[in-house]
C-alpha cells in the first residue's frame, strides 16, 4: 500500500481521521510508523496529501490529514477488453487503476465463457474494492470508469462511438503485421482493443477494423491478458506522448 485511500465522509471538518480495519492493520504491521511520522494519503476522487500520525493503538491509527496536491494526470489510454476469467480480471483491474487508465469496457466475445459474467467480482462493491487496491499501489485517487457489456455486436455498432469520442482506435492482435511504432498517433487519446486469451475471432477483428481499429502486434511472444494490459497501456501512452512532441 503506497497510499492510504480515504473517503470524503471519513474526514472531520478539522481533517482528523481514525483508521481501523485493513488500512490500520497495514499501517501498524507493515509501515510501522511512530507518532509524528507522515504517511501518504488521498481522498477517493480528490486530492493527495499527507497524514501525520497523532496516535497509535493496537487496532487503530489516528491521523491529521492535509490535502495539498492534485492526483496524477489520467493516462491517455482507454481499454476495450474481452472479459477475462475472474482470477485474471482481478489483476487487470489493479493494473488499470494503478496506470491511470481512463475508461475500461469489459466486453463479451465468442471466446469469453458466459459464466464469467456471473462472477461476484463484477458486482459494484467488489469492482470498487479491487480498483482501490490498484489506486493504493499507483498513488492515485481517480479510478477508471468501468463499463460491462455482454454482447459484442450491439456495443460495437451502437455504443462504441459514444464511449470513446475522438480517440484513436487500436487493435492489439497477434495477426497484425507491424508493431505499434509503424502507426502514427493522430489524437491525444487512444482506445486499445485487447482480446481474450486466444485472441479475437476473425469476425470480431474484422468488425473492429470496419469501425476504425488499426491492428498492431505486441511482438512474437504470447502474453496472458494480465501481462498484456499493462504492457499495452504503457506502450501506447509512450507512443502518444512521444508522437505529440
Amino acid at each position: 500500500m503506497n497510499l492510504i485511500l480515504l473517503e470524503p465522509s471519513e474526514l472531520s471538518p478539522a481533517g482528523a481521521l481514525r483508521l481501523t480495519g485493513r488500512r490500520a492493520a497495514h499501517v501498524l504491521e507493515v509501515l510501522r510508523p511512530s507518532v509524528g511520522d507522515r504517511l501518504q494519503v488521498g481522498v477517493a476522487g480528490g486530492l493527495l496529501g499527507t497524514g501525520e500520525v497523532l496516535a497509535l493503538a493496537p487496532d487503530s491509527v489516528t491521523l491529521q490529514v492535509r490535502l495539498e496536491r492534485a492526483p496524477p494526470p489520467r493516462a491517455p489510454v482507454d481499454l476495450l477488453l474481452a472479459l477475462p476469467r475472474p482470477k485474471i480480471l482481478r489483476k487487470v483491474l489493479h493494473a488499470a487503476a494503478a496506470m491511470g487508465v481512463g475508461r475500461l469496457v469489459l466486453l463479451g466475445s465468442w471466446r469469453v465463457e458466459k459464466s464469467y459474467f456471473g462472477s461476484p467480482l463484477l458486482e459494484a462493491g467488489a469492482l470498487d474494492a479491487e480498483l482501490r487496491l490498484g489506486l493504493e499501489q499507483g498513488r492515485d485517487t481517480v479510478a477508471p470508469e468501468v463499463l460491462l457489456r455482454r454482447r459484442f455486436k450491439p456495443f460495437v455498432e451502437d455504443e462504441l462511438d459514444a464511449a470513446f469520442p475522438g480517440a484513436q482506435r487500436l487493435l492489439a492482435h497477434p495477426a497484425a503485421a507491424g508493431p505499434l511504432e509503424a502507426l502514427a498517433p493522430r489524437a491525444p487519446r487512444a482506445v486499445v482493443a485487447v482480446g481474450p486469451e486466444g485472441g479475437w475471432t476473425p469476425y470480431e477483428a474484422d468488425a473492429l477494423a470496419r469501425h476504425g481499429f488499426e491492428g498492431f502486434s505486441l511482438g512474437p511472444r504470447v502474453l496472458r491478458v494480465d501481462a498484456a494490459v499493462p504492457y499495452v497501456a504503457g506502450q501506447v501512452e509512450l507512443w502518444i506522448r512521444t508522437g505529440s512532441r
